[in-house]
């Protein structure tokens, strides 16, 4: 290709044709769906911030718990229960977690005198025993005390369970106390301190403000950025109650959102607190439900060494802060408007639709004509005729068939080439609408037989061939070319009768040469019809013609198959300069 022709197809632009529907209803229905849809793009933009870049947050947190708890221990002393009561303090009840995370005691278990030794197992389905067999040497299981020794001996009473080697006297299978112990830590307190950095923006703050009073307590209304929480009020805002929680402990999740504007006309960067149960407060006793683990005290007393185990059942408190800093961005500003700006293509879209969907033959049944839904079907497809052109994917294969004696015409998706046109049976297809505003210009004259005696004679020798088994209007020829001879054998008609080329029509619309020469004027006043090239022009114009005329449309100019006995009467007429 040269590089002028290059330049010429690549400096070019393309755009789409548009069809105007001059219709009161859709503009309205089109300005409702654009209006809208603008309203939508301006609320997105302004209530989600699409205008800005936004970034998460890095976070850090820091918690102080406060409060002082008085607890009944019973004890046994020369062999009667005694109570003692035992302050607690932060340092007794609070343990160092890993991460945003801080643990409250609200109930616990002790053992205490536990020294390293021998001693009955407690009893359970595994560790009852009635004599040494029932005990194995070693033997130990992941929910034991310790290991056996092979002796059973006895626990108490009747009762005899498996010797352990283990710390002395085992913990007991109890349930914790009810009420919690510390079911006065409800009145405890923490202070939560959050620091946050958007390092993409460059921006550091924290969740207590300068000047703030830190003997505030947190209210969800009345004081929304207090840093300081209520233990017993954390647990109202979710609708638990503390004192039962507190029995057998729990996890509770305190969460920090923060939605940062960062910038300066609408600066805002603070704190929203909101709360949610973690643990699964539905678990049965089989679940393990609740929160607690065990820790132990060790000391010496007459240089022995000792232990007192402590089961510990409490509230772990999980601190999680999320959120995101946005600040407007002229890059994120010009990419939302150009994703939003597709939805206007929603209209277009709806409006097709409904002409697509109210398009339809029946709307054209007499029996519905009166009705206004059926009227408006009709103007639909009227819209759906100039908005859409049907065509046909090209293949080497396709080919479309007219009969005289049939209402349609066919189409021929696959053809072999071995068998007859005339009896291959193809799809049945509907003939497009003829527009025949055009056929009243047409110069139809009365038509006159040209022929030369040369000619005459090669036709009368053709037609010696008569009698074809294909043929049914006894008008047609064999082919002349081997290589198409199936695909020439095509008659006017599928079942016997008069021949299409004797019919006046034809010879009016495909044979007339005051037709053809006013046709090929008509889409070129100038040519120049010469005597060489008339024929030839004149025959190509009649094959068209009887195309239009047998198929409705020249856009299956290059599919239809003219039959035998159409396109030998146009040779006849119109033969080549040497009277071929």
């Amino acid at each position: 290709m040269p590089d002028c022709c290059i330049c010429s197809y690549v400096l070019q632009h393309e755009t789409n044709k548009v069809i105007q529907i001059r219709n009161t209803k859709y503009g309205i229905f089109k300005w409702i769906l654009h209006i809208s849809m603008s309203s939508y793009i301006i609320f997105a933009l302004l209530s989600d911030k699409l205008y800005q870049h936004k970034e998460s947050l890095i976070s850090s947190v820091h918690t102080k718990v406060k409060g002082v708890a008085e607890v009944k221990e019973e004890f046994i002393q020369n062999g009667s229960n005694q109570v003692k009561n035992t302050v607690f303090d932060t340092a007794d009840y609070t343990f160092p977690l890993q991460g945003n995370s801080f643990f409250v005691m609200t109930n616990f278990l002790k053992t205490e005198g536990q020294v390293r030794g021998l001693c009955p197992e407690q009893p359970t389905r595994r560790t009852i025993c009635n004599s040494d067999r029932n005990c194995k040497k070693g033997w130990m299981d992941p929910l034991s005390k310790g290991i056996q020794t092979g002796r059973c001996i006895m626990y108490k009473g009747t009762l005899k369970t498996c010797e352990v080697s283990a710390w002395c006297p085992t913990e007991a299978v109890e349930d914790p106390p009810r009420p919690a112990l510390l079911n006065s830590a409800e009145n405890f307190t923490v202070l939560i301190k959050n620091n946050i950095d958007f390092p993409g923006h460059n921006y550091t703050t924290r969740n207590i403000l300068p000047g703030l009073n830190i003997t505030c307590i947190f209210h969800k209304i009345q004081n929304p950025q207090c840093p300081v929480f209520r233990l017993g009020d954390i647990f109202k805002e979710v609708g638990d109650n503390f004192s039962e929680v507190a029995i057998q402990g729990g996890i509770m999740g305190i969460e920090i959102y923060w939605d940062c504007n960062l910038d300066k006309w609408l600066h805002s960067c603070r704190p929203k607190y909101s709360f949610r149960r973690l643990d699964d407060k539905t678990a049965n006793e089989s679940s393990f439900p609740g929160y607690n683990f065990r820790y132990a005290k060790y000391y010496k007393e007459n240089n022995i060494e000792k232990r007192t185990l402590i089961k510990v059942f409490g509230i772990r408190f999980d601190i999680l802060v999320f959120g995101t800093g946005g600040k407007f961005n002229i890059i994120n500003l010009l990419v939302n408007i150009g994703s939003t700006l597709s939805y206007f293509g929603l209209a277009t879209l709806i409006i097709d639709f409904l002409i697509n969907t109210y398009s339809s033959k029946c709307c054209r049944s007499q029996v519905y004509s009166r009705c206004n839904f059926c009227k408006s079907c009709v103007v639909n497809e009227y819209y759906y005729q100039k908005k859409y052109e049907i065509i046909v994917e090209p293949k080497a294969t396709l080919k479309y068939v007219s009969f005289v004696d049939e209402p349609h015409i066919r189409m021929v998706k696959h053809y072999d080439g071995e068998t007859s046109l005339q009896y291959v049976e193809g799809e049945t297809v509907s003939k497009p609408q003829i527009d025949f505003t055009d056929l009243s210009r047409l110069p139809l004259s009365v038509y006159s037989p040209r022929h030369t005696s040369g000619q005459q004679e090669k036709i009368e020798l053709c037609k010696k061939h008569s009698g074809l088994p294909w043929c049914q209007c006894g008008n047609c020829l064999p082919s002349q070319h081997p290589k198409n001879k199936h695909l020439e054998e095509l008659c006017c008609r599928k079942t016997q009768g008069p021949c299409i080329t004797t019919s006046q029509l034809f010879k009016s619309l495909v044979l007339s040469r005051d037709v053809l020469q006013f046709l090929l004027l008509y889409k070129e006043p100038f040519l120049a019809l010469d005597a060489d090239s008339t024929n030839s022009k004149l025959r190509h114009c009649a094959y068209r013609c009887y195309i239009t005329w047998r198929f409705g449309s020249q856009d299956l100019a290059d599919f239809a198959v003219l039959p035998s006995c159409c396109r030998w009467r146009i040779r006849e007429e119109f033969p080549k300069s040497e009277g071929q």
